[in-house]
């Protein structure tokens, strides 16, 4: 062997990677299916419009009815004049609500011929009653409208202002006009109470003179 001759070096064997086996043994995972879009006869679609409608506590547009019912906005637009038809009574019967478009979209209302009876039955199912100091404002403006707010408040001698927005939020009394020299809001009683109070104008009030300390009291006549 010549001296200069290197010994040969045992080289390692180069360790190649075993191949990945693949598991073709694996479920599939059904996608969940998208509910096909159905066409809806005329009969179905106006249904399904007028559900719509009366679900809703605020305008809805024909764009939305037809995105939801996945329908051409012409044929909602078709099914929403119907509706409207039928309720003012143009194919029966005039219905207590009606279909008007407000706001950029269609609501159903109670129909003003018929707001009295909305107006007594809410006060009917309404449970609380009046405070003392709520029934004193009420007669105050009763019997002195139109009055302002710190009128009451110098006759009750107390402040009433969270008594009057009671008032108003039970449809009890409204704000008639605002003073133009002092902007002071002025109030009176709304036909509600006279429903309530059984009598037809507040004429029929009863004369509150005898029930005041002083029976001479004057207080009527100055009403």
């Amino acid at each position: 062997m010549n001296e200069n001759t290197m010994p040969e070096e045992t080289m390692p064997e180069e360790t190649m990677p075993e191949e990945a086996e693949i598991d073709e043994s694996f479920d599939v995972v059904p996608q969940p299916e998208v509910e096909a879009a159905i066409a809806l006869s005329e009969q179905d679609l106006r249904g399904a419009v007028e559900a719509i409608l009366m679900i809703t506590d605020s305008p809805v547009s024909l764009l939305a009815i037809a995105a939801a019912l996945e329908t051409p906005v012409n044929l909602v637009r078709d099914a929403v004049q119907n509706l409207q038809a039928d309720y003012n009574g143009e194919s029966g019967t005039q219905r207590g609500f009606e279909l008007r478009e407000v706001g950029g979209g269609w609501r159903i209302f109670v129909r003003q011929d018929f707001d009295w009876a909305v107006r007594m039955f809410v006060a009917n199912e309404s449970p609380s009653k009046l405070s003392q100091a709520a029934l004193e404002t009420l007669a105050v403006i009763a019997y002195k409208q139109p009055i302002s707010r710190g009128q009451v408040a110098s006759i009750r001698a107390v402040n009433v202002d969270s008594v009057v927005k009671t008032l108003i939020s039970r449809g009890l009394i409204t704000e008639l006009f605002t003073d133009s020299e002092t902007g002071a809001i002025n109030y009176g009683t709304t036909p509600l109470l006279l429903e309530l109070l059984g009598i037809n104008s507040l004429e029929d009030l009863p004369m509150i003179s005898p029930y005041l300390p002083d029976a001479d009291s004057d207080f009527d006549a100055n009403l």
